[in-house]
């Protein structure tokens, strides 16, 4: 398992930095305040399941889902320690941009594990793929469907229109701010609605 700022730190639940603001914690990263681990945990674990359900729905497959959530954030966080992510304000941005690069280098890694299987069939045994996802779809809808409206839609035309928050607030009469709250407290409920809680 890398040694990134994540799992190093168990998924730090970042105690008073639950309020601050995926910006704030990007820029305490990239100036290496002394709450800087505190605010990478944080990131992680406010990052990872975002990034697992866009993995859940372009890969169809759990585990890839998975190293997805790893990869994409251990590159984000080895970027933001280097300042190489241009503009921390937009850290959702970013993570979506690597979420998208990080799935095509999985897809032509495939491509070119097929080619080779193809051409040596039979010498190399294929990977099966599962006949469905670890998720209770008919949960997820009903779930949704709990959640207000604004929450949904916001959550809706995050991860499934693949809108930045600045489209969202013009889409919705919210300010980008408003936007990343309320997808922070509706993928809380939306969470806990999942795994057997109310939403």
């Amino acid at each position: 398992m890398k040694n990134d700022g994540c799992y190093a730190r168990g998924m730090d639940d970042g105690g008073g930095l639950g309020v601050a603001s995926d910006a704030d914690l990007a820029h305490r990263v990239v100036s290496g305040e002394r709450d800087a681990p505190e605010a990478e945990g944080e990131l992680c674990r406010r990052l990872g399941p975002r990034v697992r359900l866009y993995g859940l729905r372009h890969l169809r497959d759990a585990a890839a889902a998975d190293d997805l959530v790893q990869d994409v954030l251990v590159l984000t966080l080895e970027r933001l320690r280097a300042g190489r992510v241009r503009e921390p304000d937009r850290l959702g941005s970013f993570v979506l941009g690597a979420c998208r690069l990080v799935v095509w280098n999985y897809r032509r890694g495939r491509r070119r594990r097929d080619a080779l299987l193809d051409r040596f069939p039979g010498v190399f045994p294929r990977r099966t793929e599962p006949d469905n996802l670890l998720l209770d779809r008919g949960r997820l809808r009903d779930c949704l469907a709990r959640l207000a409206e604004r929450e949904r839609s916001v959550l809706v035309l995050t991860f499934y229109a693949e809108e930045p928050s600045r489209a969202i607030a013009v889409r919705l009469g919210l300010s980008p701010e408003n936007v990343r709250t309320v997808r922070h407290r509706a993928f809380a409920r939306l969470r806990r609605c999942v795994h057997g809680g109310e939403a």
